[in-house]
């Protein structure tokens, strides 16, 4: 039948005779909807992440579990004093009262899971609560993308419903959250309805308040803090034709609503004299400068590169500390020695944090676009992650998500999307390293990387002016090395070796992951840099 209105329409077209669109046959309307919907797709990964409720979960969920304890249980007073458990409350005031709001239902379902001293309590009811929580606040983030969605231009809508697509359903979420346990789904809607809302100028003013809700929610996304500063100042509080003329309306209203913000939050701990108890558990500098798996970073690769320096220090003549061979860069609190190379201090880690990010500050302010602004959003999370005191893993997600937002704008931003879309999730598994959860980790990344990798590649325009980089190669020969590194690291190790060399396998995946986020860091460089 639409063959058939296609023939007859096509020759009143050729005749410039204008046919009215609901005329058209229906194949156009199907090709446009060929992607199922932010709900298709939320109602089906609710019902898979329900049937992993019985999987392995990490002790972030005895972390969450002891939260709610503390938070139920005693006064507000005493909440970042209270260490029963070695998981102790460490997260900023306004995620301590989300974690009491959420306390009540728990304990109307089990008294035991609020109990302070039910160190280790995992009840299935306490399981299937807590898992539920994160399914349920991740509406959040289904809410978020669908603004993100709906704001794009129309000519990028294609582009923006696929990007919400692959966010919403990324391994890196359904590994951290519903398998090792965060809220991490949560936590990235609220950054992606701030960053959707400064697209806006009618709606700015309510971008930087929700990005103020988020830093009291939790305090890593400070080092996405100077991108949103330079932004809203240029942009917001000063006026573009003249950046000598503030606007002192607008800056009345930002500067008193962020007041009020931190204000809310950081208060009462003020009027009771804690906040340095409050520093002290937010900022634990104490913890050394590697995790005690190396997230895939800058210092993964330094920290290689002494271990072998160990081994060549005899034939090249190097001076080995020989009481840090041992313990050099597990992760342990205070244990932060390299055996060969010079020692790292915090201090040396914000200086060089500084200046990778300051590179982005001064496009920012030059051109204060809204894409500039998510490029700058993401070469923050870059630097941070890539050069960080104590970085986890699990913040590659403060990569990869700000990146995945821009990752279309074309096929040169897509080239250095694409090593970080690999390293960035082949280096979660090792947070997954339970026998039952191991084909699931594998096939759902391999899935979700074959089927956005080859959508992005379709969707992605080409760019205005010529590529100057070769990343495409790169990440070719990158994913090839994947397969067998990720074999060899999750089964021959253990098949030949067993439980020895034990740390050899993390080695490896945390160091070829790092040489993949630092390709792609040189890469969306080059592409923010010169466009």
């Amino acid at each position: 039948m639409a063959a058939a209105v296609s023939r007859t329409i096509a020759p009143l077209r050729e005749n410039k005779l204008i046919i009215p669109e609901k005329w058209e046959p229906q194949a156009r309307a199907s090709k446009e909807q060929q992607w199922p919907s932010l709900l298709q797709c939320a109602v089906v990964s609710t019902a898979f992440k329900i049937l992993l409720f019985p999987s392995y979960h990490s002790t972030d969920f005895e972390v969450h579990r002891n939260w709610l304890a503390i938070t139920h249980s005693l006064p507000v007073k005493t909440w970042y004093y209270e260490k029963t458990s070695e998981w102790t409350l460490d997260y900023p005031p306004a995620f301590a009262a989300f974690e009491w709001l959420m306390s009540w239902p728990a304990a109307l379902i089990d008294q035991g899971m609020v109990q302070i001293s039910n160190l280790g309590y995992d009840s299935w009811s306490t399981v299937s609560y807590q898992r539920g929580t994160v399914i349920v606040t991740e509406l959040f983030l289904v809410i978020a993308l669908h603004v993100y969605a709906s704001s794009a231009n129309s000519s990028n809508r294609k582009q923006a419903h696929a990007i919400a697509l692959s966010i919403l359903l990324s391994p890196g979420l359904l590994i951290i959250d519903h398998i090792h346990f965060q809220y991490n789904g949560f936590l990235y809607g609220v950054l992606i309805l701030s960053i959707s809302l400064a697209r806006s100028q009618s709606s700015m003013l309510l971008s930087g308040v929700l990005f103020a809700v988020l830093l009291c929610l939790k305090h890593i996304y400070l080092y996405l803090a100077p991108a949103y500063f330079v932004y809203l100042l240029r942009v917001y509080c000063l006026k573009p034709e003249n950046v000598f003329r503030p606007r002192i309306g607008n800056t009345l209203k930002l500067g008193a609503s962020l007041v009020a913000v931190f204000g809310l939050a950081f208060g009462p701990f003020v009027y009771w004299g804690q906040l340095e108890q409050l520093k002290s558990r937010l900022f634990p500098f104490s913890r050394g400068l590697c995790h005690a798996y190396w997230a895939p970073n800058i210092w993964a690769l330094y920290s290689f590169a002494d271990r072998v320096l160990i081994y060549l220090a005899p034939y090249l003549k190097l001076s080995v500390d020989k009481s840090a061979i041992s313990s050099v860069t597990r992760g342990l609190v205070g244990d932060t020695s390299f055996a060969v190379l010079p020692n790292i201090t915090p201090k040396q880690c914000f200086g060089l944090t500084l200046a990778l990010q300051s590179v982005c500050w001064v496009k920012l302010w030059k051109k204060p676009s809204w894409n500039n602004f998510v490029g700058a959003v993401t070469l923050c999370g870059f630097a941070s992650f890539l050069v960080g005191w104590h970085v986890h893993e699990k913040a590659i997600l403060l990569v990869l998500i700000p990146f995945s937002l821009v990752a279309l704008k074309d096929r040169s931003y897509l080239a250095s999307f694409r090593p970080l879309a690999v390293a960035g999730h082949v280096s979660l598994f090792p947070l997954i390293f339970t026998v039952p959860e191991f084909p699931i980790k594998i096939t759902y990344t391999l899935t979700w990387l074959m089927t956005f990798l080859y959508a992005f590649s379709r969707l992605a325009p080409a760019p205005a002016s010529p590529r100057r980089f070769l990343l495409d190669r790169f990440t070719l020969l990158y994913m090839a090395v994947a397969i067998p590194l990720v074999t060899y690291c999750s089964l021959i190790h253990r098949m030949v070796f067993g439980e020895r060399y034990e740390f050899i396998p993390l080695m490896f995946i945390s160091t070829w992951s790092a040489v993949g986020v630092v390709a792609s860091w040189l890469g969306f460089n080059v592409c923010y840099l010169t466009a």
